[in-house]
């Protein structure tokens, strides 16, 4: 995530250049000169994120635009808050506005979903996780979501991380081969993850020394009984993560079974955007 910075600058630049083309036809009824003010309410309660693109889409366009914040990312908002005011041009501030929303209702719905999960199992040892299910071109973003909402990033690519699913293991001949093969060509700081479907698989991956398994689909009893082969286990603590079907509903049950993580894919596929409203007071 330190690379948080450039990345909103590319994100902002992408989607102002897919919104406005050669230009903001519409803006153009407007005076050059004119100036606005404007402020942005939560119509819902909600877990604030995505300030800092938001402030983007603005002072890309016009960089003496003055964006005064009443919350801050990661904050709980309620319906009807005043989240901020915004006072700037006219014309760069109506061609800002939806991309600028765009973003502020995407990243609060993730950081609210994330924070459901996480009150969900409050109190518990577990963590939730995120996915790489991410939306294209968004995947830092929606992981600094997630961070707002009480959620733990997993791997961010293919590049940081090495995760032994179903298809690996059966290319690469086994269990026993593609955790040996992991292990030999994982670079330093560089996790090993084998993804299992049984407790025989389980067995199997402990055996060839995997220190941290994702559980697929394991119904609870699975998972219990999951979680207490690998106590029993001698030597390294091994990382157990639950994977498959988690709700808000069963989610609890999932954590109190004793795995150390749950990653849940809803947390930025399936989304809706949190309902914010940008008022325009009028010119100033």
């Amino acid at each position: 995530m330190k690379d948080l910075h450039d990345e909103i600058h590319a994100n902002v630049q992408r989607a102002l250049q897919e919104d406005t083309g050669s230009g903001d036809l519409t803006a153009a009824l407007i005076p050059e000169e004119t100036a606005l003010a404007a402020t942005v309410i939560s119509r819902e309660n909600a877990v604030l994120c995505g300030t800092q693109w938001f402030d983007a889409c603005f002072r890309l366009l016009n960089p003496a635009t003055v964006i005064e914040w009443f919350a801050k990312d990661g904050d709980a908002v309620q319906a009807g808050q005043e989240l901020c005011r915004i006072q700037g041009n006219a014309r760069t501030m109506l061609t800002a506005e939806r991309s600028a929303l765009n973003f502020l209702q995407l990243l609060s719905a993730v950081a609210t979903q994330t924070r459901r999960f996480a009150d969900a199992i409050a109190g518990t040892r577990t963590v939730i996780v995120d996915t790489r299910k991410t939306l294209p071109g968004l995947r830092l973003a929606q992981k600094y979501a997630v961070t707002c909402g009480g959620g733990v990033n997993h791997r961010i690519g293919l590049y940081d991380g090495i995760l032994i699913k179903e298809n690996h293991i059966i290319a690469a001949g086994g269990i026993q081969p593609a955790l040996k093969k992991a292990m030999e060509i994982a670079p330093p700081g560089v996790f090993v993850q084998i993804e299992v479907e049984s407790l025989q698989e389980l067995q199997e991956a402990l055996a060839a020394g995997a220190r941290m398994v994702l559980l697929d689909n394991f119904a609870l009893d699975q998972l219990a009984d999951a979680v207490a082969l690998t106590r029993g286990q001698t030597g390294e603590p091994v990382i157990l993560e639950a994977s498959g079907n988690i709700t808000l509903d069963n989610v609890r049950r999932v954590a109190e079974t004793g795995v150390d993580r749950i990653s849940i894919g809803s947390l930025t596929k399936n989304i809706q955007a949190i309902d914010l409203s940008l008022r325009f007071a009028g010119p100033g």
